[in-house]
């Protein structure tokens, strides 16, 4: 048994203008059938996606903390002047730039309208096959322990690990890549931005929350109530979400 990740998930004061940002922001589509907004490859609404990984911004009352998110996406360029470019057309389409202490470096940190990072990348080879989304990016303290969770939680493969960076790719080898970042920072508030995974058909979703209890996460109350997915944290406080099988 092995968990599929397929969804970002953003939570946001409006998920319509912030689903618009990143459809734009990805040339992708939107899609509102219901309370949340999901944004994936454009050509109609396919979930899950056999390859990208969609965002689903979702409603919440309360505005995120001024504490920067543990989790961000990487957007893949093609060269320095896509770069350029994308960085432009991202600021018009309302990104602000960010300081989150990143220093002199090739790449570009911006904030969606909601104030979430992400990083616009310099040209890279490794990520020339992912699509707009290079990576989605975990800061943490441990890459090596982060790698053995979420390797035995998912069907993707670990590509590499050491003490200071881990990285995962879906076993087929498409789409963005999921990689554990060693900083400093402390986690001190819960993340506007996680990740959903969910089983296969005919998959036991409560036999796998067992067995990812059984790996190192914890229960997680958010006050959702009675919903038919599982909260749950990695053992870095990570939170994450199983959703029920279709």
């Amino acid at each position: 048994m092995a968990l599929r990740p397929v969804m970002v998930n953003v939570k946001a004061l409006d998920p319509s203008a912030v689903g618009r940002f990143w459809a734009q922001a990805l040339g992708w589509s939107a899609y509102s059938p219901g309370v949340t907004t999901y944004v994936g490859p454009a050509g109609g609404l396919v979930w899950p996606d056999p390859v990208a990984l969609g965002i689903d911004v979702v409603p919440v009352p309360e505005p995120g903390a001024a504490t920067k998110n543990r989790v961000h996406l990487d957007l893949a360029t093609t060269s320095a002047a896509h770069q350029v470019e994308l960085v432009a057309r991202l600021e018009a389409l309302g990104a602000a730039p960010a300081d989150v202490g990143q220093g002199d470096v090739p790449w570009t940190v911006l904030a969606d309208p909601e104030g979430n990072e992400f990083c616009v990348l310099e040209p890279r080879e490794v990520y020339r096959d992912t699509g707009p989304i290079a990576a989605v990016v975990v800061d943490c303290a441990d890459p090596r322990a982060m790698a053995r969770f979420w390797g035995e939680a998912t069907d993707w493969t670990v590509h590499e690990v050491t003490g200071d960076h881990a990285v995962m790719r879906n076993a087929k080898g498409v789409g963005p890549y999921l990689e554990f970042l060693r900083t400093p920072d402390v986690k001190t508030v819960p993340d506007r931005v996680h990740l959903d995974l969910l089983p296969y058909p005919g998959d036991d979703k409560a036999a796998e929350v067992a067995r990812l209890r059984a790996l190192g996460a914890t229960d997680l109350d958010l006050g959702q109530g009675d919903v038919p997915w599982t909260c749950l944290t990695d053992p870095e406080g990570h939170e994450f979400c199983v959703l029920a099988p279709y």
